[in-house]
């Protein structure tokens, strides 16, 4: 019951995402040969936030996780959250980690097990995913062997 119950509370940060989005607060990046806005990913209890480089978004992040807070009252661990940026000068970065009371983190780094921000074309990025896949197929493989 309790991973359906953090999912409901979950959904009330996406609301207050997509209010903010909707009210023009927010501006997320484009992604796509579509040019789809990208504000938020969740995976589990992992939230990525992706947004244009201003403080702005900055301080519309800080507030969505504030009122996020009150509602849920669950807590947000701004120490274990990091921050990173995509062509945002070092002055700016570390502002931004001032206002949200976090660290930040250089590219590329680790995210559910995939390299972001490497070169996508190259063969080294790819390698652990492919030893993790293996690993995985060929312990299904011993499962599924009869003894005979």
């Amino acid at each position: 019951m309790a991973p359906f119950l953090f999912l409901v509370v979950a959904e009330g940060l996406v609301g207050l995402v997509r209010q903010a989005v909707r009210t023009n607060v927010l501006r997320g990046v484009k992604v796509g040969r579509n040019n789809i806005e990208c504000c938020l990913l969740q995976f589990v209890d992992d939230t990525l936030f992706m947004c244009e480089d201003s403080f702005d978004s900055i301080f519309s992040i800080k507030a969505i996780h504030r009122c996020y807070e009150i509602v849920s009252g669950l807590k947000v661990n701004f120490h274990k959250s990091k921050l990173t940026g995509i062509s945002v000068d070092s002055f700016a970065m570390s502002t931004y980690a001032k206002t949200l009371n976090c660290n930040t983190m250089k590219l590329p780094f680790q995210y559910l097990g995939v390299e972001l921000g490497g070169n996508p074309r190259k063969k080294q990025l790819w390698d652990p995913v492919v030893k993790k896949v293996e690993a995985k197929l060929s312990s299904w493989k011993g499962r599924f062997l009869s003894m005979a």
